[in-house]
């Protein structure tokens, strides 16, 4: 099967979206299937005020992003909010462990968050592809 440069590109940005898609719809998820000790708990843990609130938030937010970037909606705002809570989250976890267990530790911990924000910087910088609502609507296309 031969496929045109745009087909293998816009495949690639589809399959590179659902990485990070993935991701965030799954911690989102689990901050309300598992409160104690990724959503509340945990906020509360890092020392947050009111961390039911910016539990909730952040889900609702990974959640929300995720799904946006599956359906390739409004993709390159929706990659704000994620780069947002990719930096609270490694200004509030990783860079203490970084200074308490090395760079070594930290680097191994840091694997998923490094590669699913490279992701997002790509998904920013070469848009979603032409299977996305946005070139779709921007083309003035039916969704098909």
């Amino acid at each position: 099967m031969h496929l045109d440069p745009e087909t293998k590109r816009s495949l690639g940005l589809l399959l590179l979206g659902l990485a990070p898609g993935l991701v965030f719809l799954s911690e989102g998820m689990q901050k309300f299937l598992f409160p104690d000790a990724l959503g509340t708990g945990r906020f509360a843990h890092l020392g947050f005020t009111h961390p039911a609130f910016w539990a909730t938030f952040t889900a609702c937010f990974e959640i929300g992003c995720a799904c946006l970037l599956f359906i390739g909606w409004r993709v390159r705002l929706a990659v704000i909010p994620l780069f947002i809570v990719m930096i609270v989250a490694f200004v509030t976890t990783k860079r203490p462990e970084l200074v308490q267990k090395g760079f070594w530790y930290t680097a191994h911990d840091y694997r998923t968050d490094f590669l699913t924000i490279l992701s997002l910087i790509i998904i920013v910088l070469l848009g979603p592809g032409r299977w996305a609502m946005d070139h779709k609507m921007k083309a003035g296309k039916s969704i098909e």
